[in-house]
């Protein structure tokens, strides 16, 4: 079965085409090294919540957005693969300085698939 790797961040409202432009460039490195699909989504209806809730996971700021994404790939074990080549690929060398998130407060897991349907 497929595995995903997912992801919730904050981003600064005002960066939204700056982020859309930095995930579009990215899908095609993924794919090049294993992803089937990627998926990136910006927040909508993502309500504060009084215990947890993504915009308390990832401490979003007043002018920022929640954005959630997933990866899909063939197997875990392309996913490890896919994933260190994506990391040793030269067009994802960023500065952190100037990536359009903090990574610092992104939250990222994989994810084996139980239930597809």
């Amino acid at each position: 079965m497929n595995y995903v790797d997912g992801f919730v961040l904050a981003v600064p409202t005002k960066s939204r085409e700056i982020y859309k432009t930095f995930a579009e460039e990215a899908v095609v490195i993924f794919k090049e090294h294993g992803a089937l699909k990627i998926v990136e989504c910006w927040g909508d209806d993502v309500p504060e919540g009084k215990i947890t809730s993504f915009p308390m996971a990832v401490q979003c700021k007043p002018d920022e957005t929640v954005v959630f994404s997933w990866i899909l790939w063939p197997s875990r074990e392309v996913r490890n693969q896919g994933m260190e080549k994506v990391m040793a690929d030269p067009r994802c060398q960023h500065d952190p300085n100037t990536m359009p998130f903090d990574g610092k407060r992104m939250i990222y897991g994989g994810f084996e698939m139980i239930v597809e349907e």
